[in-house]
Order: structure tokens, then C-alpha cells, then sequence
């Protein structure tokens, strides 16, 4: 699988995710992995670059969540 589709499938996974539930990096990692047929490492370096792109955002809130960045 491309990294671009990788990157995809977890912006739309975090974009399904929003107002019901807070998502952590490894059950990203987890769900992608299990679905993609993919590394978790593969996961987490596209994660890593959606985040880096400002595309994504870690928040804290009792623990580390990755959400879509809210719009101004």
C-alpha cells in the first residue's frame, strides 16, 4: 500500500472519529495495521507526517489523542 493512501485512511478515520470518540495513537496504529495489512511502523511514520503537515494535531486531555485541528 502507498504512503499517500496510508495518510488517507487515517485522516478519514479521524475525521469519522470526531464527536464520538477520542482517538490515541496506538489504537490508530492498530486499526490501520489490522485493516491495511500494513507495519504499525508504516502507520506511525504516516502519522508522523500528517501530524508534521499540520494536518493533524496531538492534544492532551488525561492522555495524548490525535484530532483534526480545529478551524479558525
Amino acid at each position: 500500500m502507498e504512503k499517500e493512501e496510508v495518510r488517507q485512511k487515517i485522516y478519514e478515520l479521524v475525521e469519522k472519529s470526531i464527536g464520538k470518540k477520542k482517538l490515541k495513537s496506538p489504537d490508530i496504529q492498530k486499526t490501520i495495521s489490522a485493516d491495511a495489512g500494513i507495519t504499525r511502523d508504516e502507520v506511525k511514520d504516516a502519522l508522523r507526517d500528517l501530524v508534521d503537515e499540520g494536518k493533524l494535531i496531538y492534544t492532551y486531555f488525561g492522555g495524548s489523542f490525535v484530532e483534526i485541528p480545529p478551524k479558525e
